[in-house]
């Protein structure tokens, strides 16, 4: 008779995400704006890959937010930092501010299950597409998957994977 020992012990689930390093694109031109660093590090099996790195834009997370909402049914999807057209105060902390609130709705959003399950979502979070090649992307119109678009983008990026520095392009 043999007996076979097996360990109950499985790694707990992670996903840390972390939005840094702003940087003012176009500066001192009318079309200026603020793009952040969404790192991700995960073992989720939610996640195709498990290191990434992308630039994103307020306004693509404004997209977000509402492509999220559109199918999210009834679950409340969190909120965005606000727009303000004019600074009160440093510019500087207006930034860090709108950088803690989304790096707030980025860690909120990946903690609920639906909002998780949502393609859109990963490819915002792993791949370098804009909003409209991701909308085209979900809706079949590519000849390629999300999950082909974020294993392209991460194999494109091997080099970095391994380390947090992936993003200091």
């Amino acid at each position: 008779m043999s007996t076979e020992m097996t360990s109950p012990l499985t790694e707990q689930e992670f996903i840390t995400i972390r939005v840094q390093d702003p940087r003012i694109q176009n500066e001192g031109s009318w079309n200026s704006y603020v793009d952040y660093k969404i790192f991700l590090h995960t073992n989720s099996k939610a996640f195709t890959a498990k290191t990434s790195c992308v630039r994103r834009r307020y306004r693509e997370f404004v997209w977000l937010r509402k492509q999220l909402q559109k199918y999210a049914g009834l679950v409340p999807v969190p909120a965005l930092p606000g727009k303000a057209p004019f600074h009160i105060g440093s510019s500087d902390d207006f930034i860090e501010k709108r950088r803690q609130g989304l790096q707030q709705f980025l860690e909120q959003a990946v903690q609920n299950m639906v909002l998780l399950s949502d393609s859109q979502l990963h490819l915002f979070l792993q791949s370098q597409l804009s909003v409209s090649e991701i909308e085209a992307c979900v809706q079949g119109f590519r000849n390629y998957s999300a999950t082909e678009a974020i294993l392209n983008y991460a194999i494109s990026n091997r080099g970095w994977v391994q380390e947090e520095t992936i993003c200091q392009q």
